[in-house]
């Protein structure tokens, strides 16, 4: 069975030229010093000292600091899934997370401190987005059937489907979905709208299907893109 890889706790540091990439895994930046310019999936922020943000698996995301001096980020590289239900919303204590985020930081440069801040930091950072007891709801909500949902999205690979569509089907608004998917899948919705229509394209290749002919049922838009996707799969 494969295993997750473990927590990985930095102390990063951010110029202004401009970075770009996506990961497999959570990652939560909590601002030092100075501003890091931020873009998720089309939403721009900036990370100042004090905030944070979460980086849910996926989702590609482009940053740069703001200013000539840079910024400085403590930053979580994880694979928990508990993280999905902070991706949407901010830290429930800025003021504690910050103080937390500055002791972790300086651990990163003490041998001794930083096993223990490994240890336990992970745990105490994510304790920092639960809110108090009494403020969270306790309403039912709707049940999403996931396999349902999959199989419909899969006999419509030739539309340009949106997470709107797939709320439609749902009942639920797109916010909600987009919620709920970080949730309950640990991915977005797109992300896991991708990976269904390439884990199809990967049982029809293995099964004798043609490149070209597999990338067009399943809605790739040429048979060279669907093999450029497969690679970058395989080597995440």
């Amino acid at each position: 069975m494969h295993q997750p890889a473990p927590p990985i706790l930095s102390l990063r540091h951010y110029g202004t030229s401009r970075g770009s990439h996506a990961h497999d895994h959570f990652q939560v930046l909590v601002g030092l010093e100075g501003v890091l310019e931020i873009e998720v999936e089309g939403r721009g922020s900036g990370i100042g000292a004090g905030q944070a943000q979460v980086v849910a698996p996926g989702d590609r995301h482009d940053f740069e600091a703001r200013g000539s001096s840079g910024s400085s980020c403590l930053v979580l590289d994880t694979a928990h899934g508990p993280w999905a239900r902070c991706a949407e919303r901010a830290p429930a204590d800025p003021i504690q997370l910050h103080a937390l985020a500055r002791y972790l930081a300086h651990c990163t440069t003490q041998p001794r401190q930083f096993a223990l801040a490994l240890q336990h930091g992970p745990a105490l950072l994510l304790e920092a987005w639960s809110p108090a007891p009494s403020s969270m709801p306790h309403t039912r909500r709707r049940r999403i059937d996931w396999p349902a949902l999959a199989a419909w999205a899969r006999a419509r690979w030739h539309e340009p489907l949106t997470v709107a569509d797939l709320a439609g089907v749902a009942c639920l608004s797109p916010s909600q979905l987009a919620q709920r998917c970080r949730e309950e899948q640990g991915v977005s919705a797109m992300h896991w709208l991708r990976g269904l229509r390439l884990a199809h394209a990967r049982e029809l290749r293995l099964e004798g299907m043609g490149v070209a002919e597999t990338a067009r049922r399943t809605g790739y838009r040429s048979p060279s893109a669907l093999t450029a996707a497969l690679r970058r799969r395989d080597r995440s």
